[in-house]
């Protein structure tokens, strides 16, 4: 995973590099693996996934065939704020 600094912005490329480690899902992995998970809890955990993977899913067909609304973009941030 590679991310740019531009005019030495740090704290800029900080933000960009937990954002796509965010959408990597490596935060939700390192806290899954802190401790010991029992079995029983694995297939809770696995079967909540699944369930959120075929919802996600059915809700992307849903929006590809037209049955439901897509929902509305949101505005960059900051966007509105600009007045000049």
């Amino acid at each position: 995973m590679q991310v740019l600094v531009r005019d030495n912005n740090v704290e800029q490329a900080l933000r960009a590099l937990k954002r796509k480690l965010q959408r990597e899902g490596l935060f939700r992995e390192l806290k899954r693996r802190r401790g010991y998970e029992k079995p029983s809890e694995r297939k809770v955990r696995e079967k909540s996934e699944a369930i959120r993977r075929t919802r996600k899913a059915a809700r992307k067909q849903a929006i590809w065939d037209g049955s439901i609304a897509a929902p509305k973009k949101r505005a960059p941030l900051g966007a509105g704020a600009r007045a000049s």
